[in-house]
């Protein structure tokens, strides 16, 4: 991404003694190769051994982003447990900054569990961190500015492409708290122990295996200090997801899930004899070449019928018994988790259904969990980034000890969902954004802040790659300085059409917008003493204002679509006396506009 730069990461920790998951039989971690070496396991290893124990680590730098604290980074591998029970070798990635922890007392940690990344080896969370790729890196950054230890999985069966555990949710549930026992085990890495209080947060894919570990942490990892998870984006019915996706614009998702749960299991879902010519084909193309963005551009719209022997549809699939048996083992909610939730999930969610993310939330409350469900008005990658620095006060909150909210018992009824209809194009809605900014007047020298109100509404179609909207500014007053004249000045920029450009999402998770909003500049009133002017005073054409951006997906959300342009303001008609004054003073090239978009805030549901 051409906004992450390289953060140093150290390769050792200070020597503080810590407090260890290890059991006292186990042989002591390895300090692993470079390169790709490192995500083959040792060949000395037993296969079975205490789930959680580490086996290898080392020192690493990773390409996180600016803003980004200095951290000590490790990858590590370490034991885990797949969802049928079978041991298995998982690999991940720990930070933990290097200042002291300001909270004092043992530095919390934060369990960070990575959405769809692509099945290829070369997008796993560790490898792209590595690489600045990471599209989540943001949130990883913002949990380490507040001083907390980020521990992330790769989950299993990434690193070398094999057996990619995509969506499977008790491997990916035991491969994120297994991660958490792994690092503490690091040698010399006393900076996190097993007393340390600990918060798992996920979204998407991510939300389902942070969803997991929640429901399984009081049995599966006692041992953890856990506090609450955060999760969001939830595929927890994944039959309701499943026909969701099918033949839309998330289609992609289905066709790895597919190829997941075939490797976790292969009994029951025989992906050779179920597949044809072409489902075998894109199976090598994901696990080979295909990260998230790549997959989701290239699969668009598939129907899984399309990949199928004899063209078997969605329903007749999850009619065979025990394919129907894999897929619903992936069901969340019939477990209790012993800590509280804060779950989240966009409005206008076009991947994953709204619904079965609430009958989630429901189904916690009804077994007497504290939920706080929070409702986005975005879509699926908006919401990911909005909601993170509520998210991260939310876990905050938990590590000092406050009591949490529950959203069980508002009495409001389902929440309706906006996302466009599945199937046809990929079409990312911008309701009601707010618009904020400046214009800097070139020759005057001055800037006019954009008043309270101001809005875009509209979309990004991301097949046909249009951008289109219209903005809407509130007339407002501001002071400008003539040659030490104070004049006060009523404003209303008065759009002439829709705001229109083109939008694309590259494979590699870039957001390139190039657009242009058309307005006519009015001045209502100019007022200096006596020297009032009237109200006719405006551009003899229309100022074309360019939109343009190229940066990460993330700033859909975090309030940093924002546009830094240029543009010439024509001369002034209809002002009376005073015109070509003001025509010399305003009208000419160079003239910046400033502008920000931002999504609207949640509700509590």
């Amino acid at each position: 991404m051409s906004r992450l730069v390289p953060r140093l990461a150290g390769l050792a920790l200070p020597a503080v003694a810590a407090l260890s998951f290890a059991s006292a039989a186990q042989a002591a971690p390895q300090n692993g190769p470079s390169g790709n070496a490192f995500y083959t396991p040792p060949t000395n290893v037993p296969t079975s051994g205490t789930p959680g124990e580490l086996l290898r680590y080392r020192g690493v730098a990773k390409n996180l982003g600016s803003g980004t604290p200095n951290s000590y980074g490790y990858d590590i591998m370490y034991r885990s447990t797949d969802s049928n029970g079978t041991p298995n070798v998982v690999t991940g990635t720990v930070f933990i900054p290097k200042a002291a922890y300001a909270g004092g007392g043992t530095r919390p940690t934060v369990g960070y569990a990575f959405g769809t990344q692509g099945l290829a080896p070369q997008c796993a969370p560790s490898k792209q961190m590595g690489a600045g790729t990471e599209y989540e890196s943001p949130n990883i950054i913002a949990a380490l500015q507040r001083g907390y230890a980020v521990v992330g999985s790769d989950y299993a069966g990434y690193t070398d492409g094999s057996h990619p555990s995509y969506i499977a949710g008790a491997s990916e549930g035991h491969a994120v708290l297994d991660a958490l026992k792994a690092a503490s085990q690091i040698p010399n890495g006393g900076l996190i122990s097993a007393s340390s209080p600990t918060a798992i947060w996920g979204y998407s894919q991510g939300g389902q295996a942070a969803s997991f570990a929640a429901q399984q942490a009081a049995s599966y990892a006692p041992g953890i200090k856990l506090a609450g998870v955060a999760t969001g984006g939830i595929p927890g019915d994944l039959t309701a997801t499943a026909k969701y996706l099918n033949g839309s614009a998330g289609a992609s998702f289905l066709l790895q899930a597919v190829v997941g749960l075939s490797q976790e299991y292969p009994t029951q879902i025989p992906f050779n004899s179920l597949a044809n010519a072409a489902g075998q084909a894109a199976r090598t193309d994901a696990q080979t070449n295909l990260c998230v963005f790549g997959a989701l551009n290239k699969y668009i719209n598939k129907n899984i019928s399309q990949f199928t022997a004899n063209n078997q549809t969605l329903d007749q699939l999850l009619a065979i018994p025990s394919v129907k048996s894999a897929i619903d083992a992936q069901k969340l909610g019939t477990v209790a988790p012993s800590v509280p939730i804060f779950q989240y999930h966009g409005a206008a969610d076009e991947f994953i259904p709204l619904q079965q993310a609430y009958q989630l939330k429901k189904d916690w409350c009804a077994k007497g969990v504290s939920d706080q469900f929070t409702l986005y008005p975005s879509e699926h990658l908006t919401t990911l980034f909005q909601a993170a620095p509520a998210a991260l006060t939310w876990i905050t909150d938990r590590f000092n000890g406050k009591a949490p909210s529950s959203t069980c018992n508002t009495g409001l009824g389902d929440p309706v969902s906006t996302a466009n209809p599945g199937g046809g194009d990929f079409i990312v809605s911008l309701p009601d954004w707010t618009l904020s900014g400046t214009a800097h007047l070139a020759k005057l020298n001055q800037n006019l802040t954009l008043p309270a109100g101001a809005t875009f509404d509209g979309s990004a179609n991301l097949t046909s790659r249009l951008l289109s909207g219209a903005i809407d500014i509130p007339s407002f007053t501001t002071t400008i300085d003539i040659a030490g004249i104070k004049i006060l000045t009523s404003l209303t920029l008065t759009p002439t059409g829709n705001t229109q450009g083109t939008v694309t999402l590259d494979d590699n998770g870039q957001l390139h917008i190039k657009a242009e909003a058309p307005v006519v500049i009015h001045i209502n009133s100019l007022t200096a003493g006596p020297i009032k002017l009237g109200t006719n005073c405006r551009t003899q054409s229309t100022v074309h204002i360019p939109l343009s951006f190229d940066g990460p997906v993330s700033s859909l959300g975090t309030g940093s679509l924002t546009f830094n342009t240029a543009a010439t303001i024509p001369p002034l008609t209809d002002c009376g006396v005073y015109g070509p004054v003001l025509s010399a003073l305003i009208a000419g090239g160079g003239n910046g506009f400033y502008l920000t978009l931002t999504p609207p805030a949640p509700k509590s549901w």
